[in-house]
């Protein structure tokens, strides 16, 4: 079962390159902030690159304004993750979390199965708004949709 609406983010870790390979808990990530999380199933694949990530980027200073932080998270490892960010100019103040083992994806109960595309076990493209770690909002994409995780349609249901 998925994380629900008023649980707390569970206690994980991931990966981020800033001065070498750090490991970042989630407790360290979303304590005491507002933070919008949001996952793709895979870095560089069409519509993460074109579509997902570009419009966090893009509104990116739209949830600064209003004191969120914003979190990418895929199901890759911490080089893939630091390409694609300078692939797609990704701000230094969007961190993107390497979640290479699918520790986070399975802990929140948003994983799913993407053998069938050579994948292995990935994230499913999600949002979710936490604040001080417990989840205030939460946009799960339907397999093979992008709707209800975008940045403009989060932006909008911000509770």
């Amino acid at each position: 079962m998925s994380i629900q609406i008023g649980e707390r983010i569970p206690e994980v870790t991931v990966k981020l390159i800033r001065n070498g390979v750090e490991t970042l808990d989630t407790g360290a990530l979303f304590e005491g902030k507002k933070v919008v999380l949001f996952a793709v199933p895979g870095a560089f694949t069409p519509t993460c690159s074109e579509c997902h990530l570009p419009g966090f980027v893009e509104h990116y200073d739209d949830f600064l304004r209003r004191g969120i932080q914003v979190y990418c998270t895929s199901v890759n490892d911490p080089f893939v993750m630091q390409a694609w960010g300078k692939s797609q100019g990704v701000p230094d103040g969007l961190p993107m979390l390497a979640d290479g083992n699918a520790e986070l994806a399975r802990a929140l109960g948003l994983e799913m199965d993407a053998s069938g595309y050579g994948m292995g076990l990935r994230s499913k493209r999600y949002a979710l708004y936490a604040e001080d770690g417990v989840v205030k909002g939460l946009w799960v994409e339907a397999p093979g949709e992008y709707k209800v995780s975008s940045a403009e349609y989060v932006l909008e249901h911000l509770p």
